[in-house]
């Protein structure tokens, strides 16, 4: 989808207690903001030699699971957001989170990312991959890099493709609910022309009037550097949130995020959200 969904429902699957609350602070943003219904999700990754229709029988004996899922709905409810929750039984988490997409006809789905150093053949991470390349919907990705703090600030660099709309917005709804700025960044080769810099003008505009709905500040900055993700990454110490949109590229195995997204999402300073938008109709 080009444009952030109004109304409907973001799934959010929740499997680490450390970061289960500054995952479901940004879903309550964006909820709140879009008028969506929240649905947690916790997959519990069923071994072969069990039956699905048997997958209790590996839940913790504490009860950790469902506990998990309860916190995660006290802090929606505390918020004043509707919300529902699943537990859900599948041989991979990948497999469940997807088919949890089609059950629940989901509009976007927003997951964590621990940003594990980069293994061969793998960009985010086994699922994450395959989040990224099969969901069918829109998907944000975020990196908790620091403890929820009021968000005063976010950036987002601005390089157009297929996905800036939606980072945009997204961006657009967080700031929204925090009175807080965004900042559109543009980094260019020290050696552009001229109408390079006119795009990039237009560009700004563009997404100045994506951001006017919503009512936030926003400021714009430009700067010359040869090394797109290190001038970016730079600048992320400046704000506690980055937003930016995945490849320009298709999902091809190594570009399904893209080498600048990836690596700012890496390195960055504060937190961050890389956003894949999905198809522009959903059946």
């Amino acid at each position: 989808m080009g444009r952030l969904s109004e109304g409907g429902t973001l799934l959010v699957p929740i499997s680490n207690p450390d970061t289960r609350d500054r995952l479901m602070d940004t879903a309550i943003d964006i909820a709140r903001e879009r008028s969506m219904r929240i649905v947690v999700l916790h997959v519990v990754d069923v071994p072969p030699q069990i039956p699905l229709s048997q997958g209790s029988a590996v839940l913790s004996e504490d009860d950790a699971e469902r506990q998990l899922l309860s916190s995660a709905t006290e802090q929606a409810r505390d918020a004043g957001v509707e919300v529902d929750t699943r537990l859900r039984y599948a041989r991979d988490v990948a497999t469940g989170i997807v088919g949890a997409v089609e059950e629940y006809d989901a509009d976007g789905l927003l997951a964590g990312w621990h940003g594990r150093p980069r293994r061969r053949d793998i960009v985010l991470g086994s699922f994450l991959d395959r989040l990224l390349a099969e969901a069918p919907c829109d998907l944000f990705v975020k990196r908790i890099r620091a403890p929820s703090a009021e968000i005063e600030s976010i950036l987002v660099p601005a390089a157009g493709g297929p996905h800036g709309d939606l980072a945009v917005e997204l961006a657009g709804a967080i700031a929204a609910q925090h009175g807080a700025t965004v900042h559109l960044l543009h980094v260019r080769s020290p050696d552009s022309s001229e109408p390079d810099r006119e795009g990039t003008e237009a560009l700004f505009s563009e997404y100045e009037s994506l951001l006017e709905p919503f009512g936030v500040e926003v400021t714009t900055q430009t700067v010359e550097h040869d090394h797109v993700a290190g001038a970016i990454t730079d600048e992320t110490q400046h704000h506690e949130l980055t937003v930016l949109g995945a490849s320009q590229e298709p999902f091809l195995k190594r570009k399904l995020v893209g080498s600048v997204a990836e690596g700012v999402g890496r390195a960055a300073e504060n937190s961050v959200i890389m956003v894949r938008g999905g198809p522009e109709e959903k059946d």
